[in-house]
């Protein structure tokens, strides 16, 4: 029988922000702050920002609203009211379903690069293992982490939360809110770097402070393998965390022995607390050779089984933008679509260009790439974007199209029998799809979601019908 109890009744909301009921007292099952995505039974959260949410109240109960949380009674429905801001209520609020479930393990995930994939790889082992919460979508800033902690219904074993930033000083909070049992970094990179003074390091830092919300006697996840290393290690130990490490290097507690791609994905040999391994992955990218030791080790520190971690491994499949892989049965003849259009930057990038300079070809097909600017990376954006056409060689791909002012850096310095195609814009190669592939090819789209790699994913994915391919 499912669990007829409310998410929330509006007295433990009023008791939770410290707020008034204004109206009839209302049951509410979900909460957002979008009224364009209200289900019914959700409470709306009124958040003032470039437009203010109470704007949209009217609506929001017209879609079925139970209520909403305001700071001022609006018409139409019953209403939470704060005198603060919305969004500190909000923040109450999500702290309020943390405390009122303290059996449930808690993890956070955070890193320059697989933010998402690996939160989303952690929650299908959590699945497995019984009920279990998790960000959805890329919701990891100041308001995704309440919203998803606000959502977290009481009767949950298990909870994972993505983590992101864009700014200085924007973790340490969002991961005090969740109060992890295990918190990771997948890794980190020139990612938002123009951020930040001093640069990568900076962004380590920054990083690194994930490990200051963890509860007592928790677990720091670090990847032993990266250059800013010592400053994860030593934040955890500051925090007075258990530090586990994963890597490719001896002495790691998970530790990447071999990465083989295949026709289904890969295998993936290892080492974990120095257990040899051997197991399947649904994924074909080289990168999560890495992002699986990663997964295991958050897994385990959750109270995961072992075996339950390797057969949620073992089914998860590329997300949306990220990787996932599809055939294209174009007029001329079929070609496979690996679309990676969500992000970008330099460390993603290299690790894109080996996964798909490793994709077997038909006689005749070529390995294409197609690249939209990389964003946010300040005065080195020239020198990382030219320094592209490094690991392209050295991947051996075949073919390069390019789009945006930043990538016209890249066009001009890769070799002529490589260079392909450079647009304006994004939308202005997607116009041109037919001319970027042939039968045969294995074509891989990548870019900043701001720059719009997903218009040209999209074009080459209308050519024809599309069937589920190889991940």
């Amino acid at each position: 029988m499912p669990d007829a109890t409310p998410l929330w009744t509006s007295a433990e909301i009023a008791s939770a922000v410290g707020g008034t009921l204004s109206g009839a007292p209302f049951e509410a099952a979900g909460v957002t702050y979008n009224s364009r995505e209200i289900a019914p039974g959700d409470l709306f959260v009124a958040l003032q920002g470039a437009r203010d949410g109470h704007d949209f109240a009217a609506a929001a109960f017209a879609a079925g609203a139970a209520g909403a949380l305001t700071n001022r009674p609006v018409a139409g429905g019953s209403c939470v009211v704060v005198e603060s801001d919305t969004l500190k209520a909000l923040e109450a609020l999500g702290v309020a379903a943390r405390e009122r479930a303290p059996h449930v393990r808690r993890g956070a995930v955070t890193g320059s690069v697989g933010k998402t994939s690996v939160t989303q790889a952690i929650k299908a082992g959590l699945d497995l293992a019984g009920p279990a919460h998790a960000s959805i979508k890329s919701y990891n800033n100041h308001i995704g982490v309440p919203l998803t902690l606000a959502r977290m219904p009481r009767g949950v074993e298990r909870a994972v939360f993505e983590i992101g930033m864009n700014a200085p000083g924007e973790i340490a909070p969002l991961a005090r809110m969740v109060r992890p049992h295990a918190a990771c970094v997948t890794t980190v990179g020139p990612v938002h770097i123009e951020a930040f003074a001093n640069g990568e390091a900076g962004v380590a830092a920054e990083k690194a402070s994930i490990f200051e919300g963890l509860a007592e006697g928790g677990t720091a996840v670090l990847n032993g393998d990266v250059a800013f290393a010592v400053v994860l290690d030593a934040a955890a130990r500051r925090a007075g965390a258990r530090p586990l490490t994963f890597g490719a290097s001896a002495g790691s507690d998970a530790r990447l022995i071999d990465f083989r791609p295949n026709g289904q994905g890969s295998r993936v040999k290892a080492e974990l607390f120095g257990r040899p391994l051997d197991f399947p992955l649904a994924q074909s990218g080289f990168h999560w050779g890495m992002n699986s030791l990663c997964v295991l080790l958050m897994l385990d520190a959750l109270d995961v089984p072992f075996e339950t971690s390797l057969a949620a491994l073992a089914d998860f499949r590329p997300l949306a933008g990220r990787g996932q892989t599809t055939v294209v049965h174009a007029p001329g003849g079929a070609f496979t679509l690996v679309d990676e259009s969500y992000n970008a930057n330099p460390l993603s990038m290299a690790a894109g260009f080996r996964s798909l300079g490793a994709r077997p070809v038909t006689a005749g097909g070529r390995r294409v790439v197609v690249l939209t600017d990389m964003l946010e990376l300040g005065d080195q954006s020239r020198a990382l974007h030219e320094g592209l056409a490094g690991p392209i060689g050295e991947a051996g791909l075949d073919l390069v199209h390019t789009a945006g002012p930043e990538m016209k850096r890249l066009h001009d310095v890769l070799p002529p029998e490589r260079r392909g195609l450079w647009r304006a814009s994004a939308a202005e190669l997607a116009a041109e799809a037919a001319a970027l592939v042939a039968p045969g090819d294995v074509v891989m789209v990548k870019g900043s979601n701001g720059s719009r790699a997903s218009l040209v994913a999209k074009a080459l994915a209308g050519l024809g019908q599309a069937d589920g391919g190889a991940a």
